[in-house]
């Protein structure tokens, strides 16, 4: 990959990592209940998903999946049933005891990367944008194969660093919500964001063929 070409590439990474979405919800919530290193497991899952839909575009799979209407249907309404999943356990979560001693509520990490890794899984949409954009960074009479590593771990990379800030970010905000109606209402914000992502997610259509 040209040099040019990979750095056109890695401002449009930023842009699109900073762009406020389920994921950047995600890992706002995910600093908000666990703190920043337990939390950010959940990043790590979101990068797993990501891969997976750079894999998937790079296979050709994101080709069938764009004009399938069944298997775009499927995943987005898994995505949305999911988003407000985490809609409803966000808006039922305690305050945590933000006296000196006080335990957070303790994040399996596993769970947490299960759950990131859901997020980005379930947004169809997601695979049809990269099928539209990664194509005008990749060289066809190159080898695709390394333009497509190089691609993922520029997206994985910038992604981590983006979604680092939104879950240091959370547990800043948390420092300074003491009471616990104050963090209810915290709590019960970013569960409104969820069921927002959803009601967003659940109005996307694939494209007309």
């Amino acid at each position: 990959m040209a040099l040019e070409t990979w750095l056109a590439f890695l401002v449009a990474c930023w842009l699109i990592s900073l762009s406020p979405g389920a994921g950047a919800i995600a890992s706002m919530s995910a600093g908000l209940q666990y703190g920043f290193w337990r939390g950010y497991w959940n990043a790590l899952g979101l990068q797993l998903g990501l891969a997976l839909q750079i894999a998937i575009v790079a296979a050709g799979v994101g080709a069938i999946l764009a004009t399938s209407a069944l298997a775009f249907t499927l995943i987005k309404w898994f995505g949305v049933v999911y988003l407000l999943y985490l809609g409803w356990c966000q808006w039922r979560a305690l305050p945590a005891d933000m006296n000196v001693g006080g335990e957070r509520p303790i994040g399996r990490p596993l769970s947490l990367v299960l759950r990131g890794f859901l997020v980005n899984f379930g947004n169809p949409k997601a695979i049809v944008f990269m099928l539209a954009v990664l194509p005008q960074f990749i060289n066809p009479h190159a080898p695709l194969t390394e333009q497509y590593l190089i691609i993922g771990v520029t997206m994985v990379t910038v992604d981590l660093i983006v979604m680092a800030g939104y879950t240091g970010l959370a547990v800043r905000v948390l420092r300074l919500l003491r009471t616990p109606r104050q963090q209810r209402i915290m709590n019960r914000s970013f569960g409104a964001l969820f069921v927002g992502a959803a009601a967003l997610l659940a109005t996307v259509r694939r494209a007309p063929l």
